[in-house]
């Protein structure tokens, strides 16, 4: 059967055969707090958020384990910097968690925390919370982003569709792979991009990128993955070339 990510699943599973990390932390679109919040729990649950698919995908695993001492790390390096993280020790893996991880690491075996976005998507706020969790790419843990960039549910296969995420794609491409100031300048006003809220009318798929170019630091920015399905394209970024 056609696989409509053909790409981004060949790309991510590249990712987990050029890196064994202690641990991945990820911040997923479909997970948002009042506060920024961390999963603590060492055997997180599955959540199922989504409807109106086959029974099947109802029934899907992804095993792999909590880290509580990372969340602890997480909570401790961000309060460092005046940021207030919070512990969620029943929180489980949403789609934006389980789907890519399956295609990365499918054993399951590299011990998984989720750390979630802050209501109100600042762009300042997400990158400071990013900056101060840079300390852990050399510690040994992965720093995912789960989001996509293109996302505008009521507009795919639509004719305009298309032409807007090649635009906004574009400009997201040469921002990421600019010099860590300009990205950082360019991502703090991304509605200012070209087709930015065409392709974002609520950003919450943008957000995590946001936290992944803080935590990059000075390390330079590529798009790694473009996948074309649902009519549009959709890029893929990695920081820092082949460090976590």
């Amino acid at each position: 059967m056609r696989s409509y990510y053909r790409e981004t699943e060949e790309g991510l599973a590249r990712i987990g055969k050029e890196h064994a990390p202690k641990a991945v932390l990820i911040i997923s679109a479909h997970w948002e707090e009042r506060d920024f919040t961390v999963s603590s729990s060492p055997r997180p649950r599955m959540i199922y958020d989504y409807g109106g698919f086959p029974a099947d995908t109802y029934q899907i695993k992804y095993e792999a384990p909590g880290l509580p001492e990372l969340s602890k790390r997480v909570v401790d390096l961000a309060a460092s910097s005046g940021i207030r993280v919070t512990e969620d020790p029943a929180r489980g893996f949403d789609h934006g968690v389980f789907v890519p991880l399956f295609c990365i690491y499918p054993e399951a075996s590299v011990p998984v925390v989720q750390l979630s976005m802050k209501k109100g998507y600042s762009p300042a706020e997400h990158f400071a919370l990013g900056a101060s969790l840079e300390p852990l790419r050399a510690e040994g843990v992965l720093i995912l982003g789960s989001g996509v960039s293109y996302h505008d549910l009521r507009n795919f296969f639509q004719p305009s569709a298309g032409p807007v995420s090649r635009k906004f794609e574009r400009w997201l491409t040469q921002t990421i792979e600019s010099d860590p100031d300009q990205r950082r300048e360019n991502l703090l006003h991304w509605e200012k991009g070209s087709g930015a809220r065409e392709a974002h009318p609520r950003e919450d798929h943008l957000v995590p990128i946001f936290a992944l170019a803080g935590a990059a630091g000075r390390d330079p920015g590529k798009r790694i993955i473009l996948d074309h399905t649902f009519g549009v394209d959709m890029a893929s970024y990695r920081f820092g070339g082949g460090k976590l």
